[in-house]
């Protein structure tokens, strides 16, 4: 493997691993049995490939024909079945299964998409009883964070209270905003986790140096992942809830 692309696997590695061990809780305990998985935004499969390869039955809704043409070239490769259904949020009860799914995935969707609120209750709709809800979202204070140490303290500043969309990336929320919504949504937070605490801050050229530091970068963002105190300082935020 060539030093860009290995260090480019273990960045990924490190930027994800919080959000398997949340998972894990759901998908790979014993007892979990066969569960009805729904990936929203799941896009070209990198999660729903995975969940499959477990022996779960997954279903992707995704806006773009595109992505999901990658997806099954994915699950295809992976030796897996994936269900693929074009659509999105504000539309998610006419594609998605009546009977409903034990564990909806919404990963980076929140941002986009124009009213949280109707979103997360579009999803409270389709997830059944005792399900699990996987919310992972862009959180505001690291993106102040990450515009001062580029020395863009205007810009940085202006994003402080702002919660207004911005650009491609959308809007970007703070740990009380996103639980607020989702206790007005009537679901329960049961499991919260920094996501890309440190590892959007470390550059690629540390990690092709050092063969040994990917490993250690994954370890470094699993500890601090679960740290109330570092919690601030991750990109994204992680919350598993189920209906209350």
């Amino acid at each position: 493997m060539a030093a860009g692309s290995a260090s480019t696997s273990r960045r990924a590695g490190a930027r994800t691993v919080a959000v398997w061990d949340a998972l894990d809780q759901v998908l790979a305990v014993p007892d979990a049995g066969t569960l009805d998985v729904l990936d929203i935004g799941g896009g070209t499969g990198t999660s729903a490939v995975r969940i499959a390869g477990l022996g779960h039955n997954v279903t992707v809704v995704d806006p773009s024909p595109d992505a999901l043409a990658a997806l099954d070239r994915r699950a295809r490769e992976a030796g897996v079945s994936v269900d693929a259904l074009q659509g999105d949020l504000s539309a998610l009860s006419d594609v998605a299964d009546p009977a409903g799914a034990d564990l909806v995935l919404c990963h980076g969707v929140l941002e986009v998409v124009p009213d949280p609120a109707a979103a997360l209750a579009g999803i409270r709709d389709v997830l059944r009883s005792g399900g699990t809800l996987s919310l992972l979202v862009a959180q505001r204070t690291a993106a102040v964070l990450s515009r001062a140490l580029g020395g863009q303290f205007a810009q940085a500043a202006e994003l402080i209270d702002d919660t207004a969309p911005q650009g491609r990336s959308g809007r970007r929320f703070s740990l009380e905003e996103v639980t607020g919504l989702l206790d007005a949504a009537g679901f329960a937070v049961r499991d919260v986790r920094g996501v890309r605490v440190f590892v959007d801050h470390v550059p690629g050229s540390l990690l092709d140096l050092d063969s040994g530091a990917g490993a250690a970068l994954v370890d470094l963002e699993q500890r601090a992942s679960t740290r109330a105190d570092y919690l601030p300082l991750a990109s994204q935020v992680h919350l598993l809830a189920s209906l209350s």
